[in-house]
């Protein structure tokens, strides 16, 4: 399971609708794909960069013949996005060769409008080729880390010259707002992130036997994973089946490990690695509750998973997450806090199959109110139709 299985899962919707896509990526990611999907939707992506230096070169020297002017209109904005990053030079003619690319292939492919996920190099890439004459676009910002150094992405300039920015929250939406200014504010609306409903059937009842909580996500600081040792280490005696199993891989895999036999709870906590969609899945609706102890997100789309299939979830109050879970669906701490997590697992653990139901119930509904696939698939279409074309109409500044 990736962090951009829901921009596959978006695509999908969108071309249901009939609307048309064209992938275009920066760069490969550099973690393996495990899901057979998101290894054939890796396949049909054009990379504007990865095993594509020739190609860039003779875009800008193509560029210099037939559009000179908006070569000339790019430096500006340009060399903005270079002195608000504080520094990386190489890495922003790169961004600019790029754009000029991106700018040609969209012409090419007729592509009228361009929408990215994540403020950051997708973004500024897609703003360089607009200036320089090429499509309208809009971007989705997610946040967490798109927030820790706000000022090095440019988020004023990028919704200056978008035809709207969305935002995954309200949370998030308020961030932007603080970033973009005032007169930039009504560019930004709230879309939230969505599911295919019809994928996340309802599990079935949970039995007071089954302890398993699943932990979904890489394997780094930000997730909290290194809190979950002591947690169970601290319950095994009260609840002698509990297990939690940890889905992912990452830079903090080692140092997890290392807990993990430092609190002698080997046979309670799993690493797993990385697993295909179905198989996690299937590991969640077979759990007691998901378990996500963060200290940075946005709005995990696991939430939404675990909820849909009627799992409760124990998680933190950051960011967007209040917007979704609260105690009528699941259990939010503190980040960091370890006996509020230990707390909670308890509680799960203490539940009756009637509370966790209700539980279950209660996050299915506001998953398939608030976050259903086909609604922001709907939302899209009629934004890139309606305020996209009136957006096109302007003059390029």
């Amino acid at each position: 399971m990736t962090s951009t299985t829901f921009i596959r899962r978006e695509i999908e919707a969108l071309e249901e609708l009939g609307v048309t896509v064209q992938r275009y990526v920066v760069r490969k990611w550099d973690v393996r794909l495990v899901d057979p999907q998101d290894v054939f939707e890796q396949s049909r992506a054009h990379y504007l960069l990865t095993a594509n230096v020739d190609g860039l070169v003779r875009a800008v020297v193509k560029e210099a013949f037939v559009n000179s002017r908006g070569l000339y209109r790019s430096v500006g904005p340009w060399f903005r996005l270079l002195m608000n990053s504080k520094g990386g030079l190489i890495r922003h003619v790169a961004y600019w060769m790029e754009a000029i690319y991106f700018r040609q292939v969209t012409e090419r492919d007729r592509v009228n409008h361009v929408h990215v996920h994540f403020a950051t190099n997708a973004t500024a890439v897609a703003m360089l080729a607009r200036v320089m004459g090429g499509p309208t676009y809009s971007f989705t910002v997610h946040g967490p880390d798109e927030f820790v150094q706000p000022q090095r992405l440019s988020f004023e300039l990028k919704t200056r010259h978008a035809a709207f920015v969305l935002a995954i929250s309200d949370y998030c939406k308020r961030q932007l707002i603080g970033l973009v200014g005032p007169e930039n504010a009504s560019k930004i609306l709230v879309a939230r992130c969505g599911l295919a409903i019809e994928e996340f059937p309802e599990a079935p009842l949970c039995g007071n036997d089954n302890q398993t909580f699943v932990c979904v996500g890489r394997l780094c600081p930000q997730k909290g994973q290194l809190l979950i040792p002591k947690a169970v280490a601290a319950l095994r005696a009260q609840f002698p089946n509990l297990k939690v199993l940890l889905i992912g891989d990452g830079e903090s895999r080692g140092e997890i490990q290392a807990a993990i036999v430092e609190c002698g709870v080997q046979d309670q906590v799993e690493i797993r690695g990385w697993m295909a969609n179905r198989d996690v899945l299937r590991l969640v609706r077979n759990s007691r509750a998901l378990l996500l102890p963060s200290f940075a997100e946005g709005l995990p789309i696991v939430l939404m998973e675990a909820l849909a299939i009627c799992r409760p979830v124990i998680t933190t109050s950051i960011a967007g997450t209040p917007e979704l879970v609260d105690a009528s669906c699941g259990w939010l701490i503190s980040p960091g806090g370890e006996d509020a997590l230990i707390d909670a697992m308890r509680s799960a653990l203490e539940c009756t199959p009637a509370e966790l139901a209700r539980k279950g119930a209660e996050g299915r509904a506001r998953v398939v109110l608030h976050h259903d696939g086909r609604t922001l698939a709907r939302f899209l279409r009629n934004m890139f139709q309606i305020q996209v074309l009136q957006n096109a109409k302007l003059p390029i500044t």
